[in-house]
């Protein structure tokens, strides 16, 4: 498949993990064919910037006819992970840290956690998951070995900003940032807050659409 990242808008590639996850549950109630107003509702967002975001991707979808869902699947998937591996680092092992390396999540087969740090001397050294916990100190030289550039942050709000200060310092371009504080970065470095008001929007949505389907 192309690679059509050098043109398309960092607001469109943002937007697409949350296309991805919202289509994805529509396959999963059986649905095979969606329309942008469907998506608009489900994830208010515009109509219009959908189908702007969608025209970025060629030819999807046909007027009156709307989008297949098998097809935006794999175009998405595609286009959200295009590297061969993606390892990622988890700073702060609490309670969502071991949630998060327990189950080792992803949305494609060769992205995973694969390096952990905490600060407590009661976490460093556990093996949570398949992983072992390394103390913080150790954080900013095994990011630079191990190449890792994607970060998961788990931290109290009170060091998120200093503990991404840290990663930036590292060479991390991308910061997954779970705590309730807003973190800086230079321009260079991407980061993405967790939003539970658009997750709760969409569940929403489909609570009212499809729970008696």
């Amino acid at each position: 498949m192309a690679n059509h990242s050098d043109r398309i808008p960092r607001a469109t590639l943002k937007r697409l993990p949350l296309y991805y996850r919202f289509v994805n549950t529509l396959k999963s109630k059986g649905i095979d064919r969606v329309n942008s107003k469907t998506i608009s509702e489900g994830l208010n967002i515009d109509s219009a910037t959908i189908r702007r975001d969608f025209s970025y991707f060629g030819e999807l979808g046909k007027k009156g006819y709307g989008y297949n869902i098998d097809s935006l699947l794999h175009f998405f998937k595609n286009e959200i992970s295009k590297n061969n591996e993606i390892k990622i680092a988890i700073v702060g092992v609490g309670n969502l840290g071991k949630a998060l390396l327990t189950y080792n999540f992803s949305i494609h087969d060769e992205m995973t956690i694969t390096e952990a740090f905490d600060i407590r001397d009661e976490i460093v050294g556990q093996q949570v998951g398949n992983i072992v916990v390394k103390h913080f100190d150790e954080m900013q030289e095994t990011l630079q070995n191990e190449a890792i550039d994607v970060v998961i942050l788990t931290t109290p709000e009170t060091v998120a900003q200093r503990v991404a200060d840290q990663l930036v310092e590292a060479g991390v371009k991308g910061i997954l940032n779970f705590t309730p504080n807003r973190v800086s970065t230079p321009n260079d470095v991407q980061v993405h807050h967790i939003d539970l008001g658009i997750e709760l929007q969409s569940l929403l949505f489909f609570m009212k659409n499809y729970g008696n389907k």
